[in-house]
Parts: C-alpha cells; structure tokens; sequence
C-alpha cells in the first residue's frame, strides 16, 4: 500500500472537517476536533482555509462548559450552488439548489414524445435557463434520469420512454457547460434525496427508497453508500417479471412489476385519461378503481417482500405518483411486504412515504457530487 501524500492527507483532513460541519446546523471547532480524531492544529488550520474561501462562517458562541464559550461555525449555504435535473418521464425538472438543499430557483418542461433528440435538446434549453440566473456561482450538474445508467462513465445506458441508447450525456454537458456533470438513475437520486434532506436518515444507515411513477425502481443504499451492483443497475425492481404471460411492458417482456403496479399501469388499466381521474374515483370509492389500485399495491408489496429478504434493509420509503393514493394504498402495500417474506424479518421493517415528492430526484442528484468529493467547492475559478 503506497503512503499518502502530503496534498492526499491535506485534502482528506479538508473533506472530513467539511463533512462534519455539513452535517451540523453549527458547530465548534473543538467538537470538529472531537468527532473526526483529527488534532485542534490541524482542525483550526482546516476551518481557518474554509473562513478564507468563503464555505464556512462563524455564527456566534455555544454553551460555556467551563471556561471560554466556545465560537459556532456554520456552513454558508449560499457560498456555492449546484443544478439537478430530474428526467421524468412527463416532465423535465430542474433547479438551482444551495449547500443545504434549499431550492433558490426551478425550471419545468413538459415532455410531448419519445423522441431521443428531442429529449436532449430539452436538457439543452432548461440548462441555458438555469444557467443564465443571476445565481452564482454553480460548480456542478447532476442529473437523475430513467433507464439504466453507467453512472462512472455518465452514459444511459437504456432509457426506453427518452429513447436515449448508450447516450454519453455526462460527456456531452461537460463540453457544454464547462461543469463537473454526474448522471445517475433517478430511482438512485431520489434515494440520495431523501436520505440527506427527507428525514431523520443516520450517515452511516441503510435505506431503500422505491420510486413508483411512470416506471418503478428502486434506490438502494448500504452504511450511508449508493450500492449501484456491479453494472450499475441495482433496484431495476420495475421490470422484474411479478405475472407470468402479463401485460406486454415497454421493454419487450410480458408482466413486468411496471405493468400492474406502475401509475402508468393503473390508468391504463382503467382507461382514465390522467392519474388524477383515479385518484378521484378512488376516492369516491368506486370498485374497479379500489380493485385495480389494490392490486397494484399488491404486487409492489410482494416485490418488496423479495428485497426483504435479499438485503434485510429495515427501512423502506415509498416516493412518487402512487403515494399519492394514501395510507389505503400503502397499508396493502405492507400487508402484501409482510406475508411474502419471514415474519421475523419483515416485522423489523419500517415502511414509510417519502417527504420530498418529486423534490427528492432534484435534490439528490445534486447532492451526488458531494457525497465522496468536495472537490468541486473549491475550482479555482470560483
């Protein structure tokens, strides 16, 4: 094992104090010191970089435990910003977020087609209106997108509704936009997304956060890491095959999970023209609506009783469409996750709907290019 060097162990003391002041609203440099091991030098000769670069500012004095009370220090929020981009299938969302995942401004586009091209120019033009805000200064992009995605390499794989095939769409936002781009599925970041912003989430938990929209998948993180599999598609839950000799799904086989459980799936099924006329005639308690929309949590349940089992993650959160449906539709959910699996193990489980809505996808592909590298913070362009 080859020795650190010096500007290695420089910047790792630099990302470790960072991350330690992220995860506090304030904090003094003696519990920085306490919490990361490191020496009080180093911690002061790391936060007196961070005041000089504008990341970190002091915000008055904490409780005295004796002595000096000590002086707080705080992450400035607005010192830097970020753009994320959520992909979904009917509408493009992007957003210009700061340090601490507040929303300073958002652009939306609805989307008309399938056309790959089309796609793409959309990115083009909700990035040149984001880009010309007088929000400054961005140091990077990430974007959530359907499909299957080499996130190391930032190419789409396969996204069958953008017709996007081995798309290098991080490449092609670099040598656009001149920014660090990174390019993750969407079910993926909307797991980052509520996992950083949507809740009382540990850093060094596991969570899984299923996306039911017009497609179903599901974000998977382990100790406080997204766990991608080896090529990069783990959670593709949504065209898991649930009913042998089902409905024809969009990626060529029969009975995929997204074809009885998907929000695409219910209004399909009930020949409705919006999610909004279900969601109404469930409501107002008609039959075939309760029918098809239990039935859809039925097997979403049971899907999740098969990740259950696989990775005995006991913490389960439900974001997108379907949850717009309620607790009634969420108790079947878990009732079906509760008989498919051990009942040891799937009493343990915490299932739960998600805080962010259509937020969380934004947020976390943000998000995503701070998770390992701060790097981006400190361009010296900026």
């Amino acid at each position: 094992m080859k020795k650190a060097t010096h500007q290695q162990t420089k910047q790792h003391n630099r990302d470790l104090v960072l991350r330690t002041i992220f995860a506090n609203e304030s904090i003094s440099r003696a519990e920085v010191a306490r919490v990361t091991h490191l020496t009080r030098t180093t911690v002061s000769d790391v936060v007196n970089s961070l005041l000089t670069e504008g990341l970190v500012e002091e915000v008055g004095r904490g409780e005295s435990i004796g002595g000096k009370s000590p002086i707080l220090l705080s992450i400035v929020a607005d010192s830097r910003y970020l753009i994320g981009l959520n992909l979904a299938q009917d509408k493009f969302t992007g957003a210009i977020v700061n340090l601490r995942g507040e929303i300073k401004e958002m652009v939306e586009s609805p989307v008309h087609d399938d056309n790959g091209e089309n796609a793409l120019n959309l990115v083009y033009q909700m990035l040149d209106q984001l880009m010309k805000k007088k929000i400054k200064p961005i140091v990077g992009i990430g974007v959530g997108t359907p499909g299957l995605v080499n996130t190391r390499e930032g190419v789409v794989v396969n996204a069958v509704n953008l017709e996007w095939q081995n798309l290098p769409l991080s490449q092609l936002l670099e040598k656009k936009y001149k920014l660090p781009v990174l390019v993750l599925n969407d079910s993926q970041a909307a797991a980052i997304g509520e996992y950083v912003y949507g809740g009382e989430h540990a850093p060094d938990k596991n969570l899984v956060v299923v996306n039911v929209i017009h497609g179903i998948g599901a974000g998977i993180l382990i100790n406080g890491r997204l766990f991608q599999g080896d090529g990069g598609g783990a959670g593709e839950i949504g065209h898991v095959v649930v009913q042998e000799n089902g409905e024809l799904c969009r990626c060529g086989k029969r009975g995929c999970l997204e074809t009885i459980s998907s929000a695409r799936a219910v209004v399909q099924q009930l020949n409705m023209d919006s999610l909004e006329d279900v969601i109404s005639s469930f409501q107002s308690g008609n039959p075939r609506a309760k029918d098809v929309v239990g039935k859809a949590g039925h097997y979403l349940g049971a899907s999740l009783a098969n990740l259950i089992g696989t990775l005995n993650i006991q913490k389960i959160v439900l974001t997108g469409d379907m949850t717009r449906f309620g607790d009634a539709w969420l108790k079947v959910v878990d009732a079906s996750m509760q008989t498919g699996t051990l009942t040891r193990i799937a009493e343990g489980t915490k299932l739960e709907i998600g805080k962010l809505d259509y937020r969380a996808c934004i947020l976390g592909a943000s998000a995503f290019l701070l998770l390992d590298d701060y790097s981006l913070l400190f361009n010296e362009e900026n």
